[in-house]
């Protein structure tokens, strides 16, 4: 969800941690908010609400802020935000696609376009990466709820399209338009998932070389550091020689 990238983890080790918690927070935040006013404020019915809440619980965002954002949506006061999605491209060629919420789309496609200008990146029309991905569900569990066959005949049963098992979970993936029965259904089963959301995937990851992949990563940050930011997605990956070398 908000702020989302495979590279989060990374970020956050490299310094400035309060800060981005807070811009972490604030984000979680307004996505319970927008999901709140665009559907029912009931999770139970809501699976974007859901998904949102799920998010903000794995960043150990208080309850009372959750509470407060939720209630927000139905405030006469409560802001207006336009979702928007950028398209762009990184150094080597990676593809990459940003998802956001602003209430000014003039400052915020400014921000995002000199967030890629500034560090190697152009920013492209809409649809010029996106074909490059699928937009779909996902939902991860820890591995310790299930074994691999478990977790492939529930996901089957429960309409999903593809599961992935290893020692690291399971990641069940659906089409967007089953999203919300194939999330409930899994949840009422295993117990509410690490992780939920609509996702643009990569159909297929490009290798970069370490040079490259981290003249993208410093990319990725700028662009997530943006307030109006979402989420971002890459179809790139790093070496795990790279990884280990950034997270250390």
């Amino acid at each position: 969800m908000a702020g989302h990238s495979q590279f989060k983890n990374i970020m956050h080790r490299k310094g400035r941690v309060d800060a981005v918690r807070s811009k972490m927070f604030g984000k979680l935040a307004r996505e319970i908010t927008v999901a709140a006013k665009l559907g029912l404020p009931d999770p139970a019915m809501n699976a974007r609400l859901r998904a949102a809440i799920i998010a903000a619980r794995a960043e150990n965002v208080p309850k009372d802020n959750i509470e407060r954002a939720i209630k927000k949506a139905s405030g006469a006061d409560a802001e207006s935000y336009d979702e928007i999605r950028y398209e762009g491209y990184g150094p080597g060629g990676a593809a990459i696609i940003v998802e956001a919420q602003t209430d000014n789309r003039n400052r915020t496609a400014s921000d995002v376009r000199s967030a890629f200008t500034k560090s190697g990146g152009s920013l492209a029309e809409t649809g010029a990466v996106s074909f490059m991905f699928d937009h779909v569900g996902v939902v991860e569990f820890e591995a310790k709820v299930a074994d691999a066959d478990t977790m492939l005949e529930a996901a089957i049963e429960a309409g999903a399209d593809d599961v992935r098992s290893s020692e690291d979970g399971h990641e069940i993936v659906c089409a967007q338009d089953a999203y919300g029965e194939v999330s409930k259904a899994l949840e009422a089963r295993f117990g509410e998932p690490r992780r939920t959301a609509l996702v643009w995937k990569a159909q297929n990851t490009i290798e970069v070389d370490d040079e490259t992949g981290e003249k993208l990563l410093r990319l990725v940050e700028v662009i997530e550091d943006q307030d109006d930011v979402q989420n971002v997605f890459v179809n790139f990956s790093l070496s795990e020689a790279l990884m280990e070398k950034l997270a250390g």
